[in-house]
């Protein structure tokens, strides 16, 4: 009998033991993801759907999706970077602004030897993939989505100006505009009352007067923006487009009704991204009438922003959390989410049908451009861009001179140092 209860005990303290070992293991499996609440329900659903499938390809794993709006996601990240704990995988905005936040506060591990490892560079849009490079350290995230911005323009209203041809430099994009304002039409509309709409402009006008180099010191504020001449060049030269060559009043009105003021030719361009085909798709316009080309900074870079995952330091099983990614990035799955969570894939090698010759037109320009520089609240902590947001809507507004703009800009800036 006391064999017996002996034996029993034994089993018992065993059977606790490969219990408390198997959850081990499969803890070990678990992957914890953040990322947002996204306003496309489809894009919801299709995320889900890719970790499903993923932990029915890997049985034992499993992947917890944990969605946020965007304060609370942003709110969540700051916490995790000064704890202990936080996601395996975590999504963000690339750049050196909102991205940027997160890698300089050492909750993104650079991702290196996963770039070698799985190839991503040979599967990835250059375009979409550039945003990895920007940080010191190291690769940083993999692409979630890309998106670029480019002019739009009404084919009719061009040829009624005069406008024969795509405008391939800044130089010819400005005698569009003369001839544009000649016709007594106006060549932009923006949305003043979205200070991001009219931002879009003034980031522009910075690649093309200050060059890459210069443009990309200026925000990540390693350059005086008092001792760098192209600066105020640029602000000048906002001034000049906001004054001559825009529809108004635009400091009024919303990004929404300056698209609307687009559709119905009130103006000849507007400064959007690639998500605008659908949209003019469902306004049931004549897609024919509109043509897109970028914005002909003679930098040879093109303008956007990329959405990225990143892989935690807080990660207990980061050779997983890059399986994952691998995998989501790999051309089958990316085949299968065309359209549910972007028009544009970022991989590469995805092939499209039926194709709108609008999007066939993006996906030449995100093939073509290998880098890219990005929106001005995108590269900027969220407290300059707040302070370059005044800035431009008082030189819009003539309440401050272009000769101005950057010194106040720069003493902002030096006072937060």
């Amino acid at each position: 009998m006391a064999i017996n209860s002996n034996y029993a005990r034994w089993f018992g303290a065993a059977a606790i033991a490969a219990a408390a070992f198997s959850a081990t293991n499969v803890a070990a499996e678990d992957l914890t993801l953040w990322t947002l609440n996204f306003d496309n329900g489809g894009a919801n659903t299709a995320l889900k759907k890719v970790a499903t499938d993923f932990e029915a390809a890997n049985p034992g794993t499993h992947i917890e999706i944990v969605q946020r709006g965007v304060d609370e996601h942003k709110t969540a990240l700051r916490v995790a970077a000064g704890s202990s704990k936080g996601p395996d995988i975590y999504f963000s905005w690339a750049g050196l602004g909102l991205g940027g936040e997160y890698v300089k506060a050492g909750l993104s591990l650079p991702l290196d030897k996963y770039y070698t490892q799985y190839k991503w560079s040979d599967e990835l849009l250059p375009s979409a993939a550039a945003f990895a490079d920007l940080y010191p350290g190291g690769k940083h995230g993999v692409p979630f989505t890309f998106k670029g911005e480019a002019i739009y323009y009404n084919k009719k209203l061009f040829q009624k100006a005069g406008i024969t041809e795509e405008p391939k430099t800044y130089e010819d994009l400005l005698a569009a505009a003369e001839k544009l304002k000649a016709a007594k039409i106006p060549a932009f509309t923006f949305g003043g009352s979205v200070n991001w709409h009219v931002m879009r402009l003034m980031d522009v006008l910075l690649e093309t007067k200050c060059g890459a180099d210069k443009h990309d010191a200026l925000m990540a504020m390693k350059a005086d923006w008092t001792k760098e001449p192209c600066a105020t060049d640029a602000f000048a030269e906002f001034a000049k487009w906001t004054k001559d060559y825009t529809l108004k009043p635009f400091m009024g009105i919303s990004n929404q009704q300056s698209y609307t003021l687009f559709v119905a030719g009130r103006a000849a361009m507007m400064l959007e991204g690639d998500w605008l085909v659908s949209q003019l798709s469902g306004s049931k316009v004549n897609l024919d009438d509109y043509g897109v080309v970028p914005f002909p900074t003679n930098t040879n870079r093109l303008y956007g922003f990329a959405e990225y995952n990143y892989i935690s330091t807080k990660s207990k099983n980061p050779d997983l959390a890059a399986k994952f990614l691998d995998y989501f990035l790999s051309t089958k799955v990316q085949q299968d989410l065309v359209g549910q969570i972007s028009s544009i894939s970022v991989n590469k090698n995805v092939q499209y049908t039926d194709q709108k010759p609008l999007e066939a037109k993006w996906l030449e320009i995100f093939k073509t451009y290998s880098k890219v520089y990005m929106n001005g609240d995108q590269a900027f902590p969220l407290d300059v861009t707040t302070e370059y947001f005044r800035v431009i809507n008082d030189v819009a507004s003539g309440n401050i001179q272009p000769a101005d703009a950057a010194k106040q800009l720069q003493t902002f800036i030096s006072g937060r140092t």
